[in-house]
């Protein structure tokens, strides 16, 4: 005999009460005025009204998933952190994204993409928040804002604009091995799994025994890298401007899972001092033939979010969220962003973000943090200010008291970085362009730089720009300022 079917729950109010209709609001008669005693349809409007939260400034566009890590080569001889020990599985949440556009832009702009990984370990949660790019635009935190808004709207015609662009990358020679990387192949990913993903920035391991050792993050797609050309992502842009965001979705719910596999390059901590360039520079990439890539586990994304709000637009990552054995660099743009990522999402969805489903740890938490808009978790410390003498908790110094830092010598200065040797702007483009690109790659980059710069750069800035490639690599420019004055 056939079960007879459930009925369908009935409506609730967000207090679980029962309502008495999901269309009519209450009149007076058929045609009279609406009651404001309706608290129903007062909610509904109310709750609407405040349905968005503001948008990340950067990084607005983007999809996500959950899944595991599992480390399958021993680095314990270089990190005590608890996830990168042999044996561990942890589970963990991405998100990728582009890096200019709004939350309707189409997913296939050429721009950086977004690699930001939370992963759930013993000691709280460890955040690599980087790019599908080794290396960035700038090096110095105190350029980052100008630099985006460089990329933004402009502000008089609400239109995206390329002599902006130009004029800022122009007057700004570190940027040539990031722009040499957008206008190539991997500026437009074919989809987010057939990227990599890079830390870019330089980090500190320490082992169980206190040695340092500075360390870079590679994730290597196992699907293999690939791109759409100009024209493909063009067209893409308006027939299915979230390509990304559902080929992500529909193959995890096919079934077909995604992974990375995580590579570092480590770096003795002595080393650093007289590199040949600065390691810290995050314009700059380490060689592989200098400091080999090393296996450290793979990255697998099985689970596609039930609520795509809840689990991804209120996702926050922050690279300031570091466990035991793992620290920061001298790296000047890392630095300023271990202040900037809590406070945008202190300020984007409250000062209680950490206790939402995405950002919540799986380890136990014992803060004498309390209070705050929308908070429902207790501080469950016994007492609410340290030192106390009624049982919360206390620092561990004896286990986790090492701090992750690194000696400092001189006094406070607004300078760059003391150069090292091989410290120049152009080099590490120029090799990218004549040893790693292939002619039909370099063709492309040529016709890439060109139809970008004919797209409303001005002349002082055009000029400019044809010297910035030449700067690169002369034949490259050459190559631009022929399309770009005879085309």
């Amino acid at each position: 005999m056939t079960e007879a079917p459930k009925p369908a729950p009935y409506t609730t109010n967000n207090a679980g009460i029962p309502v008495e209709s999901d269309e009519h609001s209450l009149t007076v008669g058929p045609d009279g005025p609406v009651l404001l005693q309706d608290h129903y349809l007062i909610e509904k409007m109310a709750q609407f009204n405040r349905e968005r939260v503001p948008e990340r400034v950067v990084h607005a566009k983007g999809s996500g998933a959950y899944g595991f890590f599992e480390v399958t080569n021993d680095v314990s001889q270089f990190t005590k952190a608890d996830l990168f020990q042999p044996g561990r599985r942890t589970e963990m949440l991405a998100r990728f994204s582009t890096v200019a556009g709004e939350q309707g832009s189409p997913d296939t702009w050429r721009d950086p993409r977004g690699f930001a990984l939370k992963f759930y370990t013993e000691h709280g949660n460890y955040d690599l928040v980087g790019n599908n790019t080794p290396v960035f635009f700038v090096r110095d935190s105190q350029k980052f804002q100008d630099f985006i808004r460089s990329q933004k709207r402009h502000p008089r015609t609400g239109l995206r604009n390329n002599d902006m662009q130009w004029d800022f990358w122009t007057l700004s020679p570190e940027t040539a091995h990031q722009v040499t990387w957008l206008m190539g192949d991997r500026g437009i990913p074919k989809t987010y799994r057939h990227m990599n993903g890079y830390s870019s920035h330089t980090y500190m391991w320490v082992n169980g025994g206190g040695e340092r050792f500075w360390v870079k993050y590679h994730m290597k797609t196992d699907q293999g890298i690939d791109f759409l050309t100009q024209e493909e992502a063009d067209e893409l842009a308006g027939t299915d401007a979230d390509k990304h965001r559902r080929d992500l979705y529909e193959s995890i719910e096919s079934g077909d899972a995604p992974s990375w596999t995580m590579h570092v390059q480590i770096m003795p901590f002595e080393d650093a001092a007289d590199y040949r360039f600065n390691p810290f520079d995050l314009t700059k990439v380490w060689p592989h033939g200098d400091y080999p890539l090393i296996e450290v586990g793979r990255m697998t994304l099985d689970r596609n979010p039930e609520d795509y709000f809840v689990h991804i637009e209120q996702a926050a990552f922050e690279p300031s969220n570091m466990v035991p054995g793992i620290g920061p660099s001298p790296d000047k743009m890392l630095l300023g962003r271990l202040f900037s990522y809590p406070d945008t999402h202190r300020y984007r969805i409250g000062p209680n973000y950490a206790q939402l489903p995405p950002n919540r740890p799986h380890s136990p938490v014992a803060s004498y943090a309390k209070d705050g808009p929308m908070r429902y978790e207790p501080a469950r410390v016994g007492a609410v200010y340290a030192p106390n003498s009624y049982g919360g908790p206390a620092a561990d110094t004896e286990r986790f008291g090492e701090v992750a830092g690194w000696a400092s010598a001189g006094e406070m200065v607004r300078e760059a970085y003391a150069l090292h040797r091989e410290d120049d702007d152009w080099g590490q483009a120029g090799t990218m362009v004549r040893e790693v690109l292939d002619d039909a790659a370099r063709d492309r980059l040529v016709s890439n730089i060109s139809g970008h710069l004919k797209a409303g750069v001005s002349r002082p800035v055009l000029d400019r720009a044809i010297q910035y490639w030449r700067n690169v690599d002369k034949d490259l420019g050459d190559r631009v300022a022929a399309n770009v004055n005879g085309g």
